[in-house]
């Protein structure tokens, strides 16, 4: 199964807070889209490596019962080695198996054949309960085989997803609804707690509630919203400052969680691009937005999205183009180059060492007591004897602005004024700050610290404390001690200290230099923000090589790693320590608090020489040179042509087509305005292009035909008589379905014709909305006309996919493939019959409308050890003829490209789909919506910077190569 939505479950609950779940947890987490990287996104570490320590993850229902009552979850829709390499990277998870999941999928993850069932979705309707069953006890039982009391890592479980808006009449909140799917997962075994996630903080369903309550409360929240046209405005009154307050009306004796918080943004076709929505939801939204959720005691943040993946094989939704990036942490390639990966790896880490969050006091937001200026708001959550946090920001929390201020805090010591020292403090704009009092570094006090905490370890012969601040900012610190402060690294001359009663007062302006002091057995680094990004906190594995999962005794047992560009694991064996990293450049390493037992240092697998200084810091280097990549031109390969549209011939054989003869449809949606349905899902096509025939025998007087296709946003659509092309529907984001009406040449009487109508299927509606019934939106055709005839002249077939929910390809599953004749027959695959096809490139197109396919292979060999993104790029810089290009890649759909709407025009394919060290297998359909034709003006396969890395050679994915088909037309 792929991975869905990302989201990072973020479980902050420290080991000594005692939160109401059986299990307790430490540090954040994460969600994904349905991508093949799932299983390497956690094998590289790069989640835990955040301090997260949990997956929330969906399942597509469409994608495993593709037929009513057939459930195959094999190959790369099973569930279980996604679940085994959670266990062994130590990351605990969330189940969203919905049946419902929204998550920008087709039809919210509901398979096409739910149109046909009678009863209103998401309710307790029979029909509709009916037909989850068959999902919901195999997805349940093998949840259950993996929940944490059977020694697996998943911890929750979600039983609906989003369930709070409703219309036309239909009973909402359904108590009897909710329990009915809530018995469906026990009845399955799931014994672990059932957490829900309304839309808003409504309180639906909260613990106390009666049938259909759910053990932990949880709502989502998505406060900058979804402009990424706009990615430098934050809009006034969007910053949430009620939910605490929500939190105790609603679910008091629950954690206080939020599983969706937001972490980028989906983009629409023709949007700016997922670019725009990362600045949008930038490193500085984290600092304000995420802090203002640990305001709250949040104890449960799942980010929506951490990594989002790709919308292969029709996955996706129609307002969504094949890249589902979202602008989140880990770009859609699984590169962190972006920095609000690195300023969340400081916030996961700092909640992972904080365990005396959880049992503060939080206050409430005040804008006075405590700064000394009403342009700074603060919340408190205050000590109940293990340590105090004030969080900060600009009570107009859109400001740019840099604002001055002082503190006057409560502290063991007494209330303070700080700085105590002399200087000012500064929060710049779009920033935030959690101050920490009397916060406890394993028995040693810290009074306060202005700067904020990365992380702290107490190790064999010392303890080490990293905080860092903003580029030139002033900061202070205060240690319970009467030792010395000896600066043991960097200039001393920038650095003031005083002691004060019972404390020492340290005070220094940050540099880009770090600066190291010493006070008693306290080691504390002092960093500049982006030299912190740098810093890593591995966990050693108590057991093996692998980390395990995040309790008190595995945190406690870390290391610090500077190191650059990521750092996945460390672990002794004897007396040798090994550290597992990737590298994009030369990258000098150095070791905070290395074993003492540990004489050896390994940087993937290699022995380091090392050097340690006066510190106990080792010391080493690890050579970067970047590999000589060469990468096929695509414009010169061996490309061979077939037209794929035989079906505008009169002389095409169309027996074997599915008849549109249902007098009736069973969908609920829409009534029918033709004589006989034309709803594709009615016949079981629900995914990729749509085709339809209709034959009439003309009396010579028709002139115009009109037509109403329905695709969904973005759709396209083409219309020929015989193999007259008529004209087509280019596109535009927002028609879903757009009427025309087509100019007939004379046609001669008694003779028989052939209208065919292609439909590009954009995916099916979400149903977000319970009642609303959205999903079962129709595609294909809701209207037509033929002048001067009755509507009954003309008998349609139409087509989809071959086999339509009887499809053929089980590996890949049922949305990959269309109705194209070349995808019924399965020439998109390795390998096909194409000897005696034209050779023609689709840089050099066709001259007509209509659509080509065109099919080539090409070998790569790519150095083993390096992690190369590679991406088919389209070039878009003239304003071409319209056309739409579906992208095939060892038979498996990874892009839809539409050349006059965009955004899209590079498209990642993973190592595992494409053969880095072997030959493989591209196609493309190439639909010219002019009568001018259209052609590729550029195709290129290109990469981005090799990253050195320790992970295993990538096993691809099943690959079946063509085979003639049974019954294929």
């Amino acid at each position: 199964m792929k991975l869905l939505s990302a989201y990072g479950v973020a479980l902050l609950a420290a080991q000594a807070a005692g939160v109401a779940i059986k299990h307790r947890i430490n540090g954040l987490t994460l969600t994904e889209h349905p991508d093949a990287a799932k299983r390497e996104l956690l094998q590289k570490y790069k989640v835990k490596a955040l301090g997260f320590n949990c997956v929330s993850f969906y399942v597509d229902w469409a994608l495993v019962e593709g037929k009513p009552g057939e459930y195959r979850a094999d190959g790369i829709f099973d569930l279980e080695p996604f679940f085994n390499a959670a266990k062994e990277a130590g990351i605990y998870l969330l189940a969203r198996p919905g049946p419902y999941i929204n998550a920008e999928s087709s039809g919210g993850g509901f398979p096409g054949w739910l149109q046909r069932v009678n009863g209103t979705l998401r309710t307790s309707d029979k029909g509709y309960l009916d037909a989850t069953d068959n999902y919901a006890a195999n997805v349940g039982a093998t949840i259950a085989k993996h929940q944490i009391t059977n020694g697996g890592p998943i911890i929750l479980y979600q039983p609906e997803n989003e369930y709070t808006s409703s219309c036309c009449s239909v009973e909402f909140p359904n108590a009897d609804y909710m329990q009915y799917v809530e018995d469906q997962a026990r009845n399955a075994g799931v014994v672990i707690p059932l957490i829900n996630n309304d839309a808003s903080a409504e309180g639906h369903n909260a613990p106390g509630t009666g049938k259909g309550a759910v053990d932990i409360y949880g709502h989502d929240s998505y406060p900058l919203g979804f402009d990424c046209a706009n990615p430098t405005v934050w809009p006034s009154g969007d910053l949430p400052t009620d939910f605490r307050t929500l939190h105790l009306e609603q679910s008091p004796t629950t954690p206080y969680s939020i599983v969706e918080f937001q972490g980028g943004s989906y983009d629409p076709w023709g949007g700016p691009g997922f670019a725009a929505c990362a600045e949008l939801l930038n490193n500085e939204f984290e600092r304000v937005f995420y802090k203002n959720d640990f305001s709250f005691q949040i104890a449960i943040m799942n980010l929506y999205m951490i990594f989002g993946g790709t919308n292969w094989g029709n996955l996706g939704y129609p307002n969504g183009y094949t890249s589902y990036d979202y602008g989140s942490a880990l770009t859609e390639s699984r590169n962190i180059t972006r920095e609000k990966y690195s300023e969340l790896k400081l916030l996961g880490n700092f909640a992972k060492v904080s365990p005396a969050y959880l049992t503060a006091s939080p206050g409430s937001l005040t804008t006075s007591g405590y700064a000394d200026t009403a342009d700074l708001s603060v919340t408190p959550l205050l000590s109940n004897g293990t340590g105090s946090f004030f969080v900060i920001r600009h009570s107009d929390y859109s400001s740019e602005d840099s604002t001055s201020y002082k503190l006057s805090l409560p502290t063991s010591a007494g209330t303070v004024t700080i700085p105590q020292l002399g200087g000012t403090l500064i929060l710049n704009g779009r920033d935030s700050k959690i101050h920490v009092v009397d916060y406890n570094v394993s028995g040693t006090n810290i009074i306060y610290s202005t700067a904020e905490v990365f992380t702290w370890k107490k190790f064999s012969d010392s303890k080490v404390l990293v905080i860092y601040g903003g580029s030139g900012e002033h900061h202070e610190l205060s240690i319970a001690t009467k030792s010395n402060v000896t600066v043991v690294e960097g200039s001393a001359s920038e650095i003031t200290s005083k002691q004060t009663g019972k404390a020492v007062v340290i005070g220094w302006d940050v540099s880009a230099t770090r600066r190291i002091v010493q006070v008693g057995d306290l080691k504390v680094l002092l960093l500049d923000r982006n030299s912190a990004y740098n810093y890593w906190v591995p966990q050693l594995a108590t057991d093996g090589t692998e980390p395990g999962f995040s309790t008190q005794e595995t945190v406690a047992s870390s290391i610090i790693v500077k190191a650059g560009y990521l750092v996945r694991t460390a672990y002794v064996e004897g007396a040798d320590l090994y550290i597992t990293a990737d590298f994009n450049a030369t990258t000098a390493i150095e070791v905070f608090g290395a074993p003492s037992n540990a004489k050896n240092l390994f940087i993937n697998g290699d022995k380091a020489k090392y050097t340690v200084d006066k510190n106990g810091i080792w010391s080493t280097e690890v050579k970067y040179t970047a590999p000589d990549i060469s990468l096929p031109s695509l414009e010169s390969l061996e490309w061979k042509y077939l037209d794929t549209l035989p079906e505008i011939q009169s002389s095409y054989d169309d027996s074997l087509w599915p008849d549109a003869d249902l007098d009736k449809t069973p969908n609920t949606f829409r009534e029918l305005t033709t004589p006989t349905s034309l709803y594709s899902c009615d016949y079981g096509f629900s995914t990729g292009y749509l085709l339809y025939r209709g034959q009439f025998v003309a009396t010579g007087n028709e002139s115009t035909f009109l037509v109403d296709p329905q695709g969904g946003s973005a759709f396209g659509s083409s219309v020929w008589l015989n193999g007259t092309y008529l004209g087509s529907w280019t596109g535009l984001y927002v028609y879903s379905d757009y009427n025309a009406t087509f100019d007939l040449p004379q046609l001669e009487a008694g003779k028989t014709y052939v209208i065919t109508v292609v439909i590009d299927n954009m995916g099916l509606e979400e149903n977000w909305t319970v009642g609303e019934e959205l999903m079962k939106t129709p595609r294909g055709i809701l209207n037509f006309e033929l002048s001067g005839r009755e509507a009954s002249a003309i008998s349609w077939k139409l087509t989809g996919n071959l086999g339509g929910e009887d499809y053929e390809d089980k590996v890949r599953g049922p949305l990959n493939e269309g109705g194209l004749y070349a995808e019924r027959q399965g020439f998109h695959q390795p390998e096909p019959p194409s000897q005696n096809w034209k050779s023609s490139s689709p840089l050099d197109g066709i001259s007509e409308a209509g659509i080509a396919f065109y099919s080539a292979s090409f070998d790569l060999d790519l150095p083993t050890g390096w992690d190369v993104p590679l991406y088919f790029n389209f070039g878009n810089s003239t304003t071409p003829e319209p056309y739409r290009v579906q992208l095939y890649v060892n038979g498996y759909q990874y892009g839809k490209y539409i050349s006059n709407i965009g955004p899209q025009t590079n498209f990642p394919v993973p190592e595992g789909i494409l053969n880095y060290r072997g030959t493989n297998w591209v196609a493309v359909s190439l639909w010219a919506l002019s009568s001018e034709g259209a052609k590729l003006e550029s195709f290129e396969l290109s990469y981005t910077t090799p990253v050195l890395t320790a992970l295993a050679e990538v096993q691809s994915v099943d690959q079946p190569k063509y085979t003639a088909r049974k019954g294929a037309y």
